[in-house]
């Protein structure tokens, strides 16, 4: 067997069905959760908790501290054009050790900060170079190549990781920044991020074909049987990004999702600022994201299971109404002085964002197929991500000039409902040599593409 690309230790891995009897994906899917937790968490959900601490020392105002994570997002997404591509061809191992060493560098350097283009450096650019690496892009595009007739399963219990960060870090960062201080916190979890992603890059791999594995786990018995078809007719059918860009589905996709998931980078940013100002303590504060995270992980898991089943699609929809809802609660609940519809809000709105990922991670892949997912995947990056940028920014500035966020998050919630039209029209797009394919060309495609 060739040795994949970039890939030096293929050699040495056994060409069985698995580690110990179980299939490699599953050590991936875990080895996705982790890197979620910690790539999303120190990038998104830790971000609140230095908020007004960071602020106040630092008389800064809110819309030029919110300035970085946008910066942030900006960056990301033409980054994200060669990140995706580079997983293609090479897998996600190397990646996620460099990446981790600037993440890292980055989380400690922040506690010397004293100037705001230094947070803007800091936080903007050299922080999320580091998360790139080492995240959602990374691994999602790594488990597509692994699930084809599993992947809403996947990708749902992958994407626990990015919620598990809302239940743990978020509280946690805040009882840290109130215990030793800001400066020093980030201190903590910049060690905190090295000791977990540092061991976890060594379980990375490209693609299950790279040794001699198939995708869900099927025997070489099961496709021969022909149980492989499905996932050969995904790797055949796959569109390249120029290919991709040049179909309807690819932009309504993109702006669907976009201004679908608006409301995660604004909440994550501005939940505490929001709740602190209706009187509401800095812990019960960072306890909303909390609140959003446990509904949103637990029903990870079950919104996988009905996409395997029911179609990606129409379950979008019902994640895009559920997150509007959401955002009109949260604003009745704040304007009627009702804690309990407020707290309802943020539940609610976390069952929506539970199926967001993996909705959206099998939208793309399923639509496009898994040979060049993370080249077509990292190629709607820019689009999306200059909506999703925007949104805390300008949460930011609406505040700064009226005083409160409500106009800000009913709006957000009125383009999640725009977002379910978007995605419903899109169609997938078709290959003539998509419909019948031998499996074992699925192989030969792969050796062919590695050799190249």
């Amino acid at each position: 067997m060739s040795t994949p690309v970039g890939d030096p230790s293929a050699a040495t891995i056994p060409t069985r069905p698995g580690l110990r009897g179980v299939y490699f994906g599953y050590w991936l899917i875990g080895a996705a959760f982790i890197a979620n937790f910690v790539a999303v968490g120190a990038q998104n959900y830790v971000f609140g908790a230095f908020f007004k601490p960071m602020t106040d020392e630092l008389e800064w105002s809110r819309s030029a501290f919110t300035l970085a994570r946008t910066v942030g997002q900006f960056f990301f997404a033409f980054a994200g054009l060669f990140i995706g591509a580079y997983v293609d061809r090479h897998g996600g191992r190397r990646l996620m050790r460099i990446g981790i060493v600037i993440l890292a560098t980055a989380l400690f350097a922040q506690s010397f900060v004293h100037e705001l283009w230094q947070w803007i450096l800091l936080n903007g650019i050299v922080l999320t170079a580091g998360g790139a690496m080492i995240g959602n892009l990374v691994v999602n595009v790594t488990l597509a190549k692994w699930f084809v007739e599993k992947r809403g399963r996947a990708a749902g219990l992958a994407a626990m990781g990015v919620s598990f960060s809302g239940v743990l870090l978020t509280p946690a960062a805040t009882v840290l920044v109130d215990a030793v201080g800001w400066r020093d916190a980030w201190r903590v979890l910049a060690v905190g991020a090295a000791l977990i992603i540092v061991p976890l890059s060594f379980v990375m791999r490209r693609a299950p074909e790279d040794y001699g594995l198939h995708p869900d786990g099927k025997s070489a018995a099961e496709v021969a049987a022909g149980g492989g078809h499905a996932a050969a007719r995904d790797f055949a059918s796959s569109l390249t990004r120029s290919q991709a860009l040049r179909t309807r589905a690819f932009y309504l996709i993109v702006f669907g999702f976009g201004l679908g998931q608006l409301s995660i980078g604004m909440m994550l940013v501005q939940t505490i600022p929001f709740m602190t100002d209706a009187g509401y303590s800095r812990a019960t504060a960072s306890l909303m994201i909390t609140l959003a995270s446990v509904p949103s992980m637990l029903t990870k898991p079950v919104w996988g299971y009905f996409i395997d089943r029911a179609g990606a699609q129409r379950l979008t929809a019902l994640g895009f109404i559920l997150t509007a809802l959401g955002m009109f609660t949260i604003v009745a609940g704040e304007r009627a002085e009702l804690a309990a519809v407020l707290f309802g809000g943020y539940f609610l709105l976390g069952v929506g964002w539970g199926g967001l990922i993996p909705l959206q991670e099998v939208i793309w892949a399923n639509f496009f197929g898994r040979r060049y997912l993370g080249g077509v995947r990292s190629a709607g990056l820019p689009f999306a991500l200059l909506l999703s940028a925007s949104a805390p920014l300008l949460a930011s500035i609406y505040f700064d000039r009226v005083g409160n966020y409500d106009g800000m998050f009913v709006a957000v919630g009125v383009f999640a409902l725009v977002a379910v039209g978007l995605i419903a029209a899109a169609r997938r797009p078709t290959r003539d040599d998509g419909e019948r394919v031998d499996p074992r060309a699925e192989l030969a495609g792969i050796a062919d593409e590695r050799s190249s």
